[in-house]
């Protein structure tokens, strides 16, 4: 085990890049802020549409709001046209973004259908026209997340990430899949080598991150500057932050207790229906129950009965019910 050197992005110093990655309906401010409470380096934001961002609907209002213990935040917009891009990172800039990140490496058909997202990856002159409008638009840094190519035929995250690197970037972020392996398979950590030799700012190696180990094995094949954390932290938010540990003291920190575990989705769940409301509350919420309750006893039928449920109290109900007898043991 080697020690994570601190990384500068622009003025930004991370003192430990372990960084949460952006993830669509899941790394919300209440998901965030509980990453944020066991320890990451930096969050980034749920990816928000550059037009959406203009526009300010509530949607992409939500997905960029942020708490200030989280700072510094880094913003990640997605687009494909130079100017809404440009526009909305000066948007995020006014609102106290530290960093703006931009996604090229969404694999879903609904953004890449848009040529936006990984769909950039085919088209280098317009990524490359893509990051010298976002870069030119603010005075932050700007930083780049990617796959490895489009397909296996096309693993052009080198160049792009000289692309980018030579219009301004300050970070490069690699998901070590093509778009069109989507999440299957396993990500290729070692072929992140290739982008970290290809350019002078830091690197980051993404995909597959779900323990010390892989981290570990994730820096050693790539020679990365960081990890980046994404599924891994589902139900775990506090996976950041024992990595983090490790790096920095060489310590292995056990998961939390039952008793706190249970306290933490209580907290997280009431967070989210502040920060969603009632409704679109409890049914964002189901997802995190279902990952936070996973592998315990009774859960499969538990997710299925909490999952049609509408009502925020009666939910919370229902998880004291489930977890009263793990706390009893816990006890014993």
């Amino acid at each position: 085990m080697s020690p994570l050197k601190p990384i500068q992005i622009g003025p930004v110093r991370i003192d430990d890049p372990v960084i949460l990655a952006p993830m669509t309906g899941v790394t919300d401010m209440p998901f965030r802020r509980m990453v944020r409470r066991y320890g990451s380096g930096l969050n980034v934001t749920e990816m928000v549409a550059s037009q959406a961002a203009i526009r300010e609907t509530r949607q992409s209002l939500q997905k960029a709001a942020w708490h200030p213990v989280e700072e510094p935040v880094s913003m990640q917009l997605v687009g494909c046209t130079p100017y809404d891009m440009g526009e909305a990172a000066k948007l995020a800039e006014d609102r106290g973004a530290a960093i703006i990140d931009i996604n090229m490496g969404c694999p879903v058909r609904k953004v890449t259908n848009g040529d936006a997202g990984s769909a950039l990856m085919r088209d280098l002159p317009s990524a490359a026209a893509l990051v010298d409008a976002v870069v030119k638009a603010v005075t932050v840094p700007v930083t780049l997340k990617m796959r490895m190519g489009w397909d296996h035929d096309s693993l052009n995250a080198p160049e792009l990430a000289r692309i980018a690197e030579d219009l301004g970037a300050r970070m490069i972020a690699v998901h070590g899949r093509t778009r069109n392996q989507m999440y299957k398979g396993n990500a290729d950590w070692a072929f992140v080598a290739r982008v970290k030799q290809a350019v002078s700012v830091p690197v980051i190696v993404n995909g597959d991150i779900c323990s010390i180990e892989d981290a570990q094995t994730a820096l050693e094949l790539s020679g990365a500057d960081g990890v980046m954390i994404g599924r891994g932290a589902y139900g775990r938010p506090w996976l950041l932050g024992q990595v983090m540990r490790w790096f920095a003291r060489g310590e292995r920190v056990a998961d939390p207790s039952i008793a706190e575990q249970y306290a933490m989705i209580i907290e997280h769940y009431r967070m989210m229906l502040d920060h969603y409301g009632e409704f679109t509350g409890v049914n964002m919420a189901r997802k995190h129950i279902g990952w936070y309750t996973k592998g315990l006893s009774g859960s499969a039928d538990f997710r299925n009965r909490v999952n049609q449920e509408p009502s925020a109290d009666r939910v919370l109900a229902m998880l004291e019910e489930f977890y009263t007898p793990w706390l009893y043991r816990a006890a014993a």
